[in-house]
């Protein structure tokens, strides 16, 4: 409807330039607004104002002007206004909404899908943790974002793939294989001095234990790097196997899981390294080679070979960006934790100096989650404390609102979650909110089948002329907003506006529901109802689909 007001409005302004109202042929950029306010109208533009100077008129004459401009084959409009300066408000006619229903019966689960992306291979690259320990919660809220952006990509028209970074190679899984190492010596019986640069957590002592069951026979015959290198692999692998099992029952799946070893192992980082030095983006000072990253915009030049011919994580992480785009895909989008955004501009520059357009990378970075229950912090872990465990989150209020809450904010912004909350039964908790009304239209539809027994009743949708109620027209507004709400939430990369746009329509649907009998003596309205919110239900279904929630027929 936005999008129809729009158009009205642009033709009537050039219609009003070619017949000499408007002196200049400039047309200024027309913003369609929804006001605050429902006594202000439906929408409202402020196109007067901004074309006021290149008229060289007042805003007032120039909203006149528009009005009697206005050409309205659709009978959209009811009445317009004038308010304030020169703000033109538009009240549309009630049966102006009811065409969305028809489009959400037609297109069921596609409604709101688009082509905007036009095919283009996006690849999301995310959670992506170090397989040193489990996945917390602060995975868990990367994991849902960027689960649901790839939805959302993918339902506007990209060619999505997930992609899951496995960080298996350098010192951090040495610093493992040692740690491990350490705790099977103990278990020999061994007194060992544990560094505390070593992971500390309990987990490794269970680690210790298994990898020493699987190698008991030969272990002690090894030679001590073996013994670590062993360790490592197993500890890594042991690790990486319990990150899947919590994501698979996050609800999270990967396209491709691809690994850093694999890197060196194919020789790309070396490759990587030497196309830099031939393209003169590489120096080398004080016995080791720099990346001229201040070229690009960066604060400073980066290390990417030290001094001692090691390799920095930021020499692999130039390889595999560079792989992504040798692998054809047209945009990368990486989700990363905020204490990673210094890093943003290193990987930017990488990618310039690699040939490729600073815009076809995109960071979303995911802010920190703080546990709480019932207001109070709590540290979720059922071993040392040393983790906010993911998959105890999950164990205690389940994947739909793990989700649908780590998805109630924008990802930038801090995030309390309360375990108590997530797990009420009422309206106070917000995935609770919204499943129960998919959930109380299926039982509304239910107690009217129960009326045919020998046939599926009517539900064509019959009379929706009749749906003129304010809490009905509140409904088929919000309804008609889905599909733009999918675009924004497509071009900004911000799935928490799916979420916002299920509270809203949850919350009309209630008043709706207070407000007004769905199933009455009177056929014709009961099926316009009925067809009503079935589209409600729909909608709802579409966009937790989109989140990874599920839409349950009873609660």
């Amino acid at each position: 409807m936005k999008n129809k007001i729009k158009t009205i409005v642009e033709t009537a302004v050039k219609k009003a330039i070619q017949n000499g109202e408007m002196p200049s042929p400039t047309l200024a950029e027309v913003l369609i607004e929804e006001p605050k306010v429902s006594a202000h109208g439906d929408f409202s533009t402020n196109i007067a104002m901004t074309m006021a100077s290149l008229q060289k008129m007042a805003p007032r004459k120039i909203s006149d002007i528009i009005i009697k401009n206005i050409d309205d084959p659709g009978r959209l409009i009811s009445r317009t206004e004038i308010a304030g300066p020169g703000f033109i408000n538009f009240f549309i006619t009630p049966e102006a909404w009811h065409p969305v229903l028809k489009e959400i019966h037609g297109l069921k689960d596609r409604f709101g899908a688009s082509s905007l992306g036009q095919g283009k291979k996006v690849q999301v690259e995310f959670v992506s943790a170090n397989p040193t320990g489990p996945l917390h919660v602060g995975h868990g809220r990367g994991a849902a974002v960027g689960d649901a952006v790839a939805n959302i990509l993918s339902f506007s028209g990209y060619d999505v793939q997930r992609e899951y970074y496995i960080n298996d190679s350098g010192r951090q899984i040495n610093t493992l294989g040692r740690s491990v190492f350490l705790r099977v010596k103990e278990i020999l019986g061994e007194a060992v001095s544990f560094p505390e640069e070593c992971y500390q957590g309990d987990y490794i002592k269970d680690l210790a234990r298994m990898a020493l069951e699987t190698r008991k026979a030969d272990f002690s015959s090894l030679a001590e790097a073996d013994q670590i290198f062993f360790c490592a692999r197993f500890a890594a692998q042991s690790i990486l196997d319990g990150i899947k099992a919590d994501l698979d029952s996050f609800g999270v799946g990967f396209d491709h899981w691809y690994s850093e070893q694999g890197l060196f192992d194919q020789g790309k980082v070396d490759a990587a390294i030497q196309e830099f030095k031939e393209n003169g983006h590489v120096y080398e000072k004080e016995g080791a080679l720099w990346f001229n990253t201040s070229r690009y915009g960066d604060e400073k030049d980066r290390v990417i070979v030290r001094s001692n011919g090691q390799t920095t994580y930021f020499a692999s992480d130039i390889a595999y960006h560079q792989e992504k785009f040798k692998r054809g895909f047209d945009r990368i989008i990486d989700v990363w934790g905020a204490d990673h955004h210094g890093y943003i501009q290193r990987i930017r520059a990488a990618i310039e100096a690699s040939g490729k357009k600073s815009e076809q990378f995109h960071v979303i970075l995911i802010h920190l989650v703080n546990l709480v229950r019932a207001g109070v912090p709590v540290a979720m872990s059922t071993r040392s404390g040393e983790f906010d465990a993911l998959s105890d989150v999950i164990n205690e209020v389940g994947r739909d609102a793990a989700r649908f809450i780590f998805l109630s904010r924008h990802y930038e912004s801090p995030l309390d979650f309360d375990l108590e909350l997530a797990k009420k039964k009422s309206n106070d908790n917000p995935v609770y909110y919204v499943q129960y009304v998919h959930a109380r239209i299926e039982s509304i539809l239910k107690k009217e089948r129960e009326k045919y027994s020998e046939r599926e009743p009517a539900f064509d949708g019959k009379g929706i002329s009749l749906l003129i109620a304010a809490e009905e027209i509140k409904l088929l507004k919000i309804l008609s907003r889905y599909p733009e709400a999918i675009d924004h939430a497509a071009v900004h990369l911000e799935p928490h506006r799916i979420t916002y746009f299920l509270m809203e329509l949850s919350a009309a649907f209630h008043a709706f529901y207070n407000a007004i009998r769905v199933l009455s003596d009177d056929p014709e309205i009961t099926s316009a109802r009925l067809y009503l919110i079935r589209a409600v239900q729909q909608v709802i279904r579409n966009g937790l689909t989109l989140l990874g929630v599920s839409a349950p027929l009873s609660m």
